[in-house]
Parts: structure tokens; sequence; C-alpha cells
């Protein structure tokens, strides 16, 4: 036997190794997961170093940054509101974790009240998925789509175009 046909044996073998670990390399960096940050996921150190009833307003906005939201009906309450959810391949997101620091505020915009909620006090609601009807009669898409032809004549519009 010679030595050309010895080696190459080796040399296929050489690449569907080869071809294996990258194709492996490829299937596994595809399933990794899609981590995404959305809002101010504040840090819980930053949140203890606020002390309620000596921290301002301006010492919160200081310490964690503009506030997610502002109460509706009391402008005296500031919302933190953030959560991190992963993703991966084709499946729905999955929330992996969520936090909502309230700050509440006296009158004089001294801190009286600062706690942090977290995913396990949220809540699942479940969505209706029904239609509410609507009165008179429905009309396909061919009936939408001729239901003017011939209803208006060319004196109906005159004078009432583009340019004239």
């Amino acid at each position: 036997m010679t030595r050309s046909n010895i080696s190459a044996p080796r040399t296929v073998i050489r690449a569907a190794l080869l071809g294996s670990l990258l194709l492996a390399g490829l299937a596994a960096t595809g399933c990794s997961p899609i981590v995404a940050t959305r809002g101010n996921l504040t840090d819980p150190q930053l949140v203890a170093e606020l002390q309620p009833g000596q921290s301002r307003r301006d010492d919160v906005a200081a310490v964690l940054g503009t506030p997610t939201s502002v109460g509706t009906f009391d402008p005296n309450v500031w919302y933190y509101i953030g959560q991190k959810t992963e993703k991966t391949a084709f499946f729905e997101p999955e929330v992996t974790e969520r936090r909502v620091v309230v700050a509440r505020f006296d009158d004089g915009g001294v801190l009286r009240e600062i706690k942090t909620l977290d995913k396990s006090n949220g809540q699942d609601i479940d969505l209706v998925e029904r239609t509410t009807p609507t009165a008179g009669r429905e009309m396909g898409f061919l009936e939408q789509m001729m239901g003017n032809v011939g209803r208006f004549s060319a004196k109906d519009t005159k004078g009432k175009g583009p340019g004239s």
C-alpha cells in the first residue's frame, strides 16, 4: 500500500471531525438565550442607601435616576419598573426577573416609604379572547370591495373633485 492511500482516510476523518465540531458549535450558539432588560431594573444595594425620613426627592433621583412612572393621582409616588426576559430560539420570552420599587414622599418632598416588589408579588391576568359583536349585517370581502360600484353618478360629483 502506498503512503497516499493511508493518509486519505485520515484526512477524511479529520475533515469530518472538524465539520462535526463546527456544526456542534453553531448549534450550541443557536440555542443560547437572548437576554433583554427593559425599564429601570434597580440595584437592591442602591435602594438600601435611601433612608425614609432622611432622604429627599432629589436624593432618590440622584441614586435611582428618573422614575419610570409617577403616580397618576398622587405625584408624590414614584415607580421604578424593570424586568429581565430570556428568549430561547422560537419559544415565548420568559420573565426571569421583575422588580418594582415604590417610593412615597410627603408634601415636603421627604421620603416616607420605599418598598420593592418582585416577580412573586405579580398576578397573571387571563385575557379575554371574545370580540364584541356589532349591529348590522356582516359584509363579505367582495361586498366590501364592490359595494359602492354604481352608487354615484357623474353629475353628483361634478365640481366637487380635485382640480375643479
